[in-house]
């Protein structure tokens, strides 16, 4: 079985993304080509958009999918040349504040998008995802959220493997390798990056490239080559032996007969080949694993899955604490908004006693909507959002705990490591 997986951020977003309507009939035309087996789809917020790329390729990906959820739609499709026998989407516990408009992550309702499709009377089980948007690397409100949504999924990853000969995930992370979203979801899901480093080169980004035109020239000055936040992830299946033929970007920089990129996200590719695992091959590995001869991305050894153990439990313990943290700002954040909002009834009170200026009248009345309009969001973000928020980065926590308690007592304590890290 060979697959050819394309995955993109599309940057559709109406009204915001820049030459969307053009860029996403050059984004139809590529994918009607007829060069991939399957495509994962971020950033869809069209419906419009979508419909016209399920039409356009319809001859060639005649099998698709989308994600709806939250108040836009999540922005995640899946287009197929097989059919896609089940979808499900889950959404994450915790996805950015309603009330940071400008950033909308909230508005989209995330989380992850798995599609079961049957190649060759095979379930393959691709994933889609978009994690939470960095913003700003030096003050990362998100890190918090972003973190439980890479373990969520990674968690969701493993408890929908069944009986899949490949499991593959792949979208916009937002989170760059050697990050600590990117460490807790590759390491709990035991899924395996497809970037070939030795045929693209270990300085190739996919997003905020310089020769990406809609990249800003200062970020262009500052990281030419961008960052890497676009991935396919692959884990072959039990009984199962792959092995990974291609990856690469296979967009060219501008669209033809244009002077625009056809996303701000580069497009990534990777070509899997895998096949049924016989009795001889089984023995060969395991004997190849026993005398140490084996490649270093076999990782048979039992000392490369300890260092494996070893990396999920720091950084699940990384995590815990990132956790922690955001639970005592949530409760910073719970007394400010309720003392805001004694401090506006305060105003509001005072301003009950008073006469309206003359000719004031109107403008007073609306001041007081105004002043009663704060109270309520204040009061609003206090309370409930304050819960919904602790309820979601409680369940992430949890659920990394539960994870760690695992490692410390499946009998392999990954080096001596025990769940509070004690030698």
């Amino acid at each position: 079985m060979e697959l050819s997986i394309l995955t993109l951020n599309i940057w559709g977003i109406p009204y915001v993304s820049k030459d969307r309507e053009t860029r996403v009939k050059a984004i139809g035309d590529v994918l009607a080509s007829g060069n991939y087996d399957i495509v994962s789809l971020q950033e869809v917020w069209s419906d419009s958009d979508y419909q016209y790329l399920k039409q356009r390729v319809e001859n060639v990906l005649p099998f698709c999918h989308y994600f709806y959820s939250g108040v836009v739609g999540s922005g995640l499709a899946i287009l197929s040349r097989y059919p896609i026998v089940a979808a499900f989407f889950h959404a994450w516990s915790v996805n950015g504040y309603i009330h940071r408009i400008q950033h909308g992550d909230w508005f989209g309702g995330k989380g992850v998008g798995m599609a079961k499709i049957s190649v060759n009377d095979q379930l393959v089980h691709v994933y889609v995802a978009h994690l939470h948007a960095e913003y700003n690397r030096q003050c990362d409100d998100y890190m918090a959220h972003r973190v439980i949504q890479a373990h969520d999924t990674a968690q969701f990853i493993e408890s929908t493997r069944g009986q899949s000969v490949l499991q593959v995930l792949a979208g916009d992370l937002n989170t760059e390798p050697g990050d600590l979203a990117y460490r807790v979801l590759v390491t709990s899901s035991k899924l395996k990056d497809s970037y070939d480093r030795k045929s693209i080169g270990s300085g190739v980004g996919t997003n905020e490239c310089h020769t990406n035109s809609y990249t800003d020239p200062l970020a262009a000055k500052q990281l030419p080559n961008g960052k890497r936040i676009d991935y396919i992830l692959y884990r072959i299946g039990d009984h199962y032996e792959g092995r990974l033929l291609e990856h690469r970007l296979p967009l060219p920089e501008r669209v033809p007969g244009q002077t625009f990129s056809y996303s701000d996200h580069e497009a990534v590719y990777a070509k899997l080949i895998l096949k049924k695992s016989s009795s001889t091959s089984t023995i060969q590995n395991l004997i190849a694993c026993n005398s140490g001869k084996v490649r270093e991305e076999d990782s048979c050894s039992r000392e490369s899955r300890e260092e494996t153990d070893r990396e999920a439990v720091l950084s699940l313990r990384e995590s815990v604490a990132i956790c922690n943290e955001s639970l005592k700002q949530l409760e910073s954040h719970r007394r400010s908004y309720t003392l805001m909002a004694i401090g506006v009834i305060i105003a509001l009170i005072y301003m009950l006693e008073l006469q309206a200026p003359y000719g004031l009248k109107i403008a007073f009345l609306v001041l007081k909507f105004l002043l009663c309009a704060v109270i309520i969001f204040f009061v609003v973000m206090a309370t409930i959002w304050n819960v919904m928020e602790k309820h979601g980065i409680l369940a992430g926590k949890l659920s990394m705990e539960i994870a760690l308690k695992g490692y410390s007592l499946d009998g392999t304590t990954v080096g001596g490591y025990g769940l509070k890290g004690e030698k």
